[in-house]
């Protein structure tokens, strides 16, 4: 959520960052329930003061002996008043609240303009895409032959955009998890096991909600969500918590099945691992003093990238530019990996500064001093990576011509020593 004084003091200034990504915001209806909503708490403020002083006066007259009936009538018309105008009020606070609600952040000042992926940046590569010897096929293909992936008998069970993995895919599908967990707890994260259903609350919080809605799964009774990633519960852990800044940054990393209803239709994505209902992630989780922020955010893509180096997999880095930000963000760069089987980089990881936009919504503040202003933290996240990605990286880049996929140095602790999956 943005700082209402921001708005109030800086709207042009907020329009034309807001108006860089490309979503519309009816500023007209938002400045006038402001408005509206300013002046009935005024108002109220006011006939409180008023009630204050008549009672006051009463206890004065009771004591002299006067008569005290007029003021008590006039305190009861007051009282009148303000429930009234309490009832006015809530309503025009539940309007403002929904406003603010599908505001997204406001781009930072180095991200690059633009309307789509098209504006996106690339700022580094790692790795050179290995040459084959043969025409390299595409991770499904790989999967079903070796009979490690069954996408047939998942839509059996489940339908559409599910997988089932088996054996060896199975295995290679654990070994990345743990490989992934015990990179970043050395790294410095600590590893949490959060719920994998969060309330309404804690989708408000991250921003998941409102703005995301139908691309959530839900439970009825209670009502709960199923998490879209571990973002949400980690985030959500100090939801409205005041820290103190000597324990800052905090550093969290979980893995949990992550649950997408992946709305729409996504071509060649239909098939495979890349885009499905149910998968695996590996997140990271900052929670930074403001100054710091940027800092950290560098360091996250850094944690990140570590995984793909060890595995020895080709990746580049790029900053999206406003038109692509997802709605919390400040600042993103998406980590993507080369995939030979589609001849193309594909996004297998985001690493987002969402400043305090979170932090706004959840009420995450902290203390740089022990008597000092709460001021609210800033909030980062990352995948580290897309477990389901990173194993389609895996079987394209290490396939080999009779049809085995040879198994990473970094992985054959994790995977019984086994060197091949054929």
């Amino acid at each position: 959520m943005l700082d209402v004084k921001l708005l109030r003091e800086q709207p042009d200034v907020v329009k034309v960052r807001v108006g860089s990504r490309g979503q519309a915001v009816d500023w007209d209806e938002l400045a006038d329930v402001d408005r509206r909503r300013r002046q009935v708490i005024s108002n109220t403020e006011n006939l409180k003061g008023k009630k204050n002083r008549l009672s006051g006066e009463v206890g004065e007259l009771k004591k002299s002996g006067g008569d005290a009936t007029p003021l008590m009538a006039e305190i009861e018309g007051l009282s009148k008043e303000i429930r009234e105008q309490d009832a006015t009020l809530k309503g025009i606070e539940t309007r403002f609240e929904e406003l603010m609600l599908v505001i997204p952040n406001l781009p930072h000042k180095s991200v690059p303009t633009g309307t789509d992926a098209g504006g996106n940046k690339e700022v580094r590569r790692w790795g050179e895409p290995r040459k084959f010897d043969f025409t390299p096929k595409n991770h499904w293909e790989i999967g079903e032959e070796l009979e490690i992936l069954d996408f047939a008998r998942a839509a059996k069970i489940a339908g559409a955009r599910f997988a089932l993995y088996r054996g060896q895919g199975a295995l290679l599908e654990r070994a990345l998890i743990n490989f992934m967990l015990d990179v970043q707890t050395g790294r410095g994260y600590t590893e949490m096991i959060p719920p994998f259903l969060v309330n309404r609350d804690a989708a408000i919080g991250t921003a998941q909600l409102p703005k995301f809605e139908e691309e959530l799964f839900r439970t009825v009774d209670p009502e709960l969500y199923l998490v879209p990633t571990a973002e949400v519960p980690l985030t959500n852990i100090h939801r409205e918590e005041i820290l103190s800044g000597e324990d800052l940054p905090i550093r969290y990393v979980a893995y949990t099945p992550c649950f997408r209803r992946e709305a729409g239709s996504y071509g060649q994505d239909v098939r495979g691992l890349i885009r499905l209902h149910q998968f695996n992630k590996v997140e990271l989780v900052k929670l930074t003093e403001p100054q710091n922020s940027y800092e950290e955010l560098e360091k996250l893509v850094e944690d990140a990238e570590e995984i793909l180096r060890r595995l020895d997999i080709p990746y580049r880095v790029v900053a999206l530019c406003t038109g692509d930000l997802g709605f919390a963000a400040a600042k993103t760069y998406d980590i993507e990996v080369w995939l030979p089987g589609q001849q193309t980089y594909r996004e297998i990881s985001s690493c987002s500064n969402c400043e305090d936009f979170q932090a706004r919504r959840a009420g995450i503040r902290y203390r740089a001093e022990k008597k000092g202003r709460p001021a609210f933290v800033h909030t980062l996240n990352g995948s580290g990576l897309a477990v389901g990605r990173t194993l389609v990286a895996v079987l394209e880049n290490y396939q080999q011509k009779d049809g085995t996929v040879t198994v990473p140095e970094a992985l054959r602790s994790y995977m019984r020593g086994l060197k091949t999956i054929g």
